[in-house]
């Protein structure tokens, strides 16, 4: 009797768990098909975009350097 207990339990444990996936998935499917997910394409473009090194930044640095540098020289 109560192993019948412990399996109905369960069992009901088990589809809810897969009710709940399935409702999250319509939801998330929902959300990026319909109409304008500029979302999805921001997150993308996040996560395409190299992250920001120090190397770089270093270079960076270098490149604004060299224009004073080019800059002064114009002016003299």
């Amino acid at each position: 009797m109560e192993s019948n207990k412990v399996a109905i339990a369960a069992l009901l444990f088990i589809v809810l768990i897969v009710g709940i996936n399935f409702a999250m998935y319509a939801i998330a499917r929902g959300a990026t098909k319909g109409g304008d997910s500029r979302w999805m394409g921001a997150l993308r473009d996040s996560l395409s975009k190299p992250l920001e090194g120090t190397s770089n930044k270093s270079m960076s640095e270098l490149r604004k350097q060299i224009e004073e540098l080019e800059s002064k020289k114009k002016t003299e």
